[in-house]
C-alpha cells in the first residue's frame, strides 16, 4: 500500500472532527471544468475575458453578455456527484466529518448528501429577484431566461441564446446567488467556515490551487497537526502541510475507502 494513502487512512480512522476544504478540482471529475487549468474557463476565447465577465461591474453594465457566458459556461445541470462528494457525505454520516467548506457553486456536495456545507462563493441553485426578492430555483430561473426575446443574446448569425431572466411578478432581474468578483463574501458563511476549521482535529484540503483570496486564507485558522493537501499540482501551502499527495481526489479516495471501510 502507498505509504501516504496509509497515513491518510489512519488519520481519518482516528479523527472525529474532520473538515474538508475544497476547490474546483473536486468537481472536475463530475465534468465541470475549473477556471485555471489548460482546458479551464480562463483559457477559452470570448469577446471579453472571463475574469471581467463574472465581475459585479460587468454584470451591472452588460447583463446580456454576462448571461450569455453564465448559461453557456457556468451551468452544468446534468452534473452528478462523484466519488469525492459521496465519500465526504459518508464521513459526515459516520460522525467523523463536521463540515465541508467549498469554493464551488454547483451544489454537488448537497446532492451527494452532505448536510453541513459552507459555500464561500454561493450557489447557482439559488436565485433571487433583485427588485422584489422572490426566490427562483435554477430551473425556474432558466425558464424565465427563455421568456422574453428582447432579453436574449443575438449571435452574429442571427440565432438567439437564453438571455436575462426577469421576475414573473415584478419584471426585476433575477440574479444567481453567487459571489462575483468585486463582491464580498457572506459574513455568516465566513464565520461558520472559520469556526469549523479552527475547531477541526484534521483538515483535508483538496482540488484547489489556493490562490483565490480571501477564501484560501481561511485555512490558516487550523491549528492541528493533521493538515492534508491533495492536489494534482504543487501549491504554496505544500511546505506547511503535514501530508501532501499530488494525485487526483477520486483516485486517492477510492483507495482510502478500501482501507477505512467507510
Amino acid at each position: 500500500m502507498d505509504e501516504k494513502i496509509k497515513t491518510l487512512s489512519d488519520w481519518i480512522n482516528e479523527s472525529h472532527n474532520i473538515v474538508f476544504f475544497g476547490g474546483a478540482g473536486v468537481s472536475t471529475e463530475s465534468g465541470i471544468p475549473d477556471f485555471r487549468s489548460v482546458d479551464g474557463l480562463y483559457n477559452q476565447k470570448y469577446k471579453f475575458p472571463p475574469e471581467e465577465i463574472i465581475s459585479h461591474s460587468f454584470y451591472k453594465r452588460n447583463q446580456k453578455e454576462f448571461y450569455r457566458f453564465y448559461w453557456d459556461r457556468m451551468i452544468y445541470r446534468d452534473a452528478r456527484p462523484n466519488i469525492t462528494h459521496e465519500f465526504l457525505a459518508k464521513l459526515e454520516e459516520a460522525g467523523k466529518l463536521s463540515a465541508v467548506v467549498t469554493q464551488n457553486i454547483d451544489g454537488l456536495h448537497q446532492k451527494a448528501g452532505s448536510k453541513k456545507v459552507y459555500e464561500l462563493h454561493g450557489s447557482t441553485l439559488r436565485n433571487y429577484c433583485e427588485k422584489c426578492g422572490k426566490f427562483y430555483s435554477l430551473d425556474d430561473a432558466f425558464e424565465r431566461a427563455l421568456c422574453d426575446k428582447d432579453d436574449f443574446f443575438k449571435n452574429a448569425d442571427g440565432t438567439y441564446e437564453p438571455g436575462v431572466p426577469r421576475c414573473a411578478d415584478c419584471g426585476g432581474t433575477i440574479k444567481p446567488d453567487v459571489v462575483l468578483y468585486e463582491e464580498g463574501l457572506d459574513e455568516d458563511t465566513i464565520e461558520g467556515a472559520v469556526r469549523a476549521i479552527a475547531d477541526a482535529d484534521m483538515l483535508i484540503i483538496g482540488g484547489t490551487s489556493l490562490v483565490v483570496y480571501p477564501a484560501a486564507g481561511f485555512i490558516r485558522y487550523y491549528k492541528g497537526n493533521k493538515l492534508v493537501l491533495i492536489n494534482k499540482s504543487h501549491t504554496q501551502m505544500d511546505s506547511e502541510s503535514d501530508l501532501v499527495i499530488n494525485r487526483g481526489l477520486g483516485e486517492v479516495f477510492s483507495e482510502v475507502i478500501k482501507n477505512t471501510g467507510i
